[in-house]
């Protein structure tokens, strides 16, 4: 018997977790930005309704960057414009800076995310920026963001390692992070943007920011596959409390800004762990399977979900 012919994982719950788990569905916009091949508007729009169809209710929609920097991501307004939103769902989307958030208060969007830096080198490369003079840059735009009535999401990337620095202090991610919550961040994303995290240093990572005082409740965790420890790793989380993890549809997409990052953790690989475990996500793992291989397609590619080759062939 095949995983197609079984369909499900095999439900086994283990203690100590969650019962149910967030997944913030990054695959219409950290999953696509980085394609060679300009995607066309009416895909991603059929792209986030399906996966809206599967059950998720986080779809982070786009990023309000600037065209020069990230093509893919040109037609922001046109894609908000004519989306169709289901009830239930949120779109947040991604703002580099002030410019980015009077785009996203014109499109009426609601959930705003900013991306910070844990090391000095990346802030340097991807924002131009010092780790102190990124805060100043994000400071007015979450002000005026809450200020507005917006939920305001703050994304550290390079928590655990940098392809310039090596590995990342876990004291640093956790001034990074906190300095961004005192902001008035209400969730820290937690990246592990080149994909060499392992399970010793989420423990450390995590344990970190307990000890400093961060309820759990406010953390997430963003995990790239470039050495298959992302499923590793995010269990890891789980058992440390977390209950929002940020995936990929199909495993699309990387880093732009960091050349040895792979695909982000599939949703269905995630989906099928969270299943077997016995942990609530509300996602429609069969309809999930069909739309990245529906978007595997439209790119011209094989997926890179495991789960999705398995059960699709």
């Amino acid at each position: 018997m095949t995983a197609r012919d079984l369909g499900l994982p095999t439900v086994i719950p283990a203690p100590g977790l969650p019962e149910r788990v967030t997944i913030w569905e990054v695959g219409a916009r950290d999953g696509l930005q980085n394609e060679d091949t300009v995607v066309p508007v009416e895909v991603k729009l059929e792209f986030l309704d399906r996966l809206a169809g599967a059950g998720l209710t986080t779809l982070e929609a786009t990023s309000f960057v600037h065209p020069k920097w990230i093509p893919q991501l040109a037609d922001a307004e046109q894609l908000l414009a004519n989306l169709e939103q289901h009830d239930g769902v949120r779109y947040p989307v991604l703002v580099p800076n002030e410019r980015g958030l009077d785009r996203a208060l014109a499109a009426g969007v609601r959930h705003v995310a900013i991306f910070a830096s844990a090391t000095e080198t990346f802030a340097s490369r991807n924002l131009n920026r010092t780790l102190d003079s990124q805060m100043t840059m994000f400071e007015p735009v979450v002000t005026r963001a809450t200020g507005e009535g917006l939920d305001v999401r703050g994304y550290v990337s390079m928590c655990f390692g940098d392809p310039w620095e090596g590995s990342v202090d876990p004291a640093r991610v956790v001034e990074v992070g906190r300095r961004l919550l005192d902001m008035g961040c209400s969730q820290l994303s937690l990246g592990d943007t080149i994909g060499v995290a392992t399970a010793g240093q989420v423990s450390a990572v995590l344990g970190a920011f307990a000890d400093a005082g961060t309820p759990v409740e406010r953390l997430a965790v963003h995990f790239h596959d470039t050495y298959g420890q992302a499923l590793t790793n995010t269990l890891e989380a789980l058992r440390h409390g977390v209950t929002t993890v940020d995936s990929s549809a199909g495993g699309l997409g990387g880093c732009p800004y960091a050349e040895s990052a792979t695909g982000n953790l599939a949703t269905e690989d995630l989906v099928w762990l969270l299943d077997g475990l016995g942990i609530e996500t509300g996602v429609d793992l069969d309809r999930l399977a069909d739309t990245s291989a529906w978007m595997a397609g439209e790119l011209g590619r094989p997926s890179p979900s495991r789960v999705v080759r398995a059960l699709r062939g």
